[in-house]
């Protein structure tokens, strides 16, 4: 099939050319000229703006947008709409919050213009193992795309989950059960990291519970990778961003009423990465020492 790839970052470069080597036909374009110059080759042609990638589009059109959530995808849809027909298909697999996905669907059907949300996990390793693809909107425009979804996918890795919404939904959720996950290896392997009555080496840990064990997973693989390479992890520094999906996920779960303890201290305990000093911590230090007299300790 032919369609264009907007965004040819880290996940969609990598998508682009996992797309091509399934045999389809692509349309790349980026705010950055050499972005777009680095994927031009056989099967995949540059566009010079969204106007070109419009024009170069055979009807009927399917535009895959992969920006950033937020502001940049909303201004590229409202630039790119003008350039398209009835009937045309804009896919958005960014980490989009599920109710933008929403409006974005209601205003494009207005112009009789197609909208999918696309949930898309696999990250940097997604060229060569597939993408697990959680895809939302209506059943036509899932079917019509499908070989898509299918060049991108492993074996069993894309599901039509619903109407528009649901897609960038599941994705939100998945996301914080993963903030879950990671914060869980990471209290264990930190615990292992402080012991004072062993010294013991992560990296083997990790290998040896990837063999057999209930925690083992693709995340503690990659655990093994990272603390193989450097058992003190010595040059990274200890803070996590999170892109949103984390907190819409602990959101929801209170607009519902679910309780989702878990997710949410994942959360915060990222919040608590970013401070090079705990300004909370230094009010409970100050409070011990005032009701009990604790020791604390002076800059």
């Amino acid at each position: 099939m032919q369609l264009a790839m907007i965004g040819l970052g880290r996940m969609g470069g990598n998508m682009v050319r996992r797309l091509a080597q399934g045999g389809h036909e692509l349309i790349v374009y980026d705010a950055s000229a050499d972005a777009v110059t680095a994927h031009a080759g056989k099967g995949i042609k540059a566009a010079r703006d969204l106007a070109d990638v419009a024009k170069q589009l055979v009807p009927r059109r399917i535009v895959w947008v992969m920006v950033p959530a937020g502001a940049p995808t909303d201004s590229t849809i409202e630039q790119l709409v003008p350039h398209l027909a009835k009937g045309d298909i804009v896919i958005d697999g960014g980490n989009s919050n599920f109710r933008d996905s929403l409006r974005r669907a209601e205003t494009l059907q207005q112009r009789g213009i197609e909208f999918m949300d696309v949930g898309t996990s696999g990250g940097v390793w997604g060229l060569t193992l597939g993408y697990c693809l959680m895809i939302g909107g209506s059943a036509s425009a899932f079917q019509h795309c499908e070989p898509i979804f299918k060049a991108l996918a492993p074996a069993d890795g894309y599901a039509h989950v619903g109407p528009c919404g649901a897609g960038h939904y599941v994705k939100m959720v998945h996301n914080g059960i993963e903030y879950g996950m990671l914060q869980a290896y990471a209290e264990g392997y930190e615990i292992l990291h402080a012991s004072q009555d062993f010294e013991l080496h992560l990296g083997q840990i990790a290998k040896l519970w990837n063999h057999g064990s209930v925690v083992r997973s693709w995340l503690n693989e990659l655990a093994e990778r990272a603390l193989t390479k450097d058992d003190q992890l010595a040059a990274i520094r200890g803070y996590v961003e999170d892109s949103g999906e984390g907190r819409w996920t602990v959101e929801e779960a209170m607009r519902l009423d679910v309780p989702a303890p878990v997710i949410t201290m994942s959360l915060l305990a990222r919040f608590r990465s970013r401070q090079e000093e705990s300004f909370g911590a230094k009010v409970i230090a100050a409070l011990r020492h005032e009701f009990g007299g604790h020791a604390v300790r002076t800059t």
